[in-house]
């Protein structure tokens, strides 16, 4: 089992008065597994993005990531189990604006200790992967808003995490170019990624294989998706 989480509660103090997020939430997720996590504002969900993330950590409850329970772990640990285990990708894609998209995707090679030219090697197979191999030497600042989710989603698989963790990807972008991402997440998926998306949209939960819907803190449903 990649994840499991049991009885998993996290509460927010508001001017001294504790606000619950997730209610006491049990989840079982399997290596690649497509899941979108669904809610309206307020459900909980980005909340339970964090605590997947290792991001936060719940107030009760139980959360074990590849059988290590990740609740029991220090800051140095949570953070090395982020850079190794766990591929991020926001819908504002928090890309350095002063470096290439290149850079960019070597970061996190670069925080886990690859020599130089291996972790350049690596860096240039994500973005082809993802179709940058011509734009791979511009800024963000250069790139459309899909072209640079798609170094995003590059930077996120670069070191080959055990799962990507995907919170609203095609939130700042136009009806092609998420369609676009969705088919660059369902192709990650069928070669044996662990996808995990955080959306309101539907159009975007129906790409993946089981959907998650939360409200008030709980899971109101969880299902195959067959489409």
């Amino acid at each position: 089992m990649l994840i499991e989480i049991q009885d998993l509660k996290k509460n927010y103090l508001l001017e001294q008065i504790e606000v619950p997020a997730l209610r006491g939430l049990d989840l079982q997720i399997q290596k690649n597994e497509f899941v979108a996590i669904m809610g309206p504002s307020g459900s909980g969900k980005s909340t339970l993005m964090n605590i997947l993330g290792c991001l936060d950590i719940p107030t009760e409850g139980k959360y074990f990531f590849n059988s290590v329970d990740v609740t029991l772990l220090d800051d140095n640990e949570l953070s090395r189990i982020r850079n190794k285990n766990i591929g991020f990708i926001f819908q504002s894609f928090n890309l350095l604006p002063r470096i290439s998209a290149l850079h960019n995707v070597e970061l996190p090679l670069m925080y886990g200790g690859v020599e130089k030219g291996s972790r350049k090697e690596q860096a240039i197979l994500a973005l082809e992967k993802v179709g940058l191999s011509d734009r791979m030497h511009h800024k963000p600042a250069e790139l459309s808003g899909g072209q640079r989710q798609r170094v995003a989603i590059a930077r996120a698989m670069v070191n080959k995490p055990g799962i990507i963790l995907a919170d609203e990807p095609t939130g700042a972008l136009d009806s092609k170019s998420g369609e676009e991402i969705m088919g660059i997440f369902r192709q990650l998926h069928s070669e044996g990624n662990t996808i995990i998306v955080i959306t309101h949209e539907k159009e975007v939960a129906a790409h993946s294989r089981r959907i998650i819907q939360l409200k008030d803190g709980l899971i109101t449903s969880d299902k195959i998706n067959n489409n």
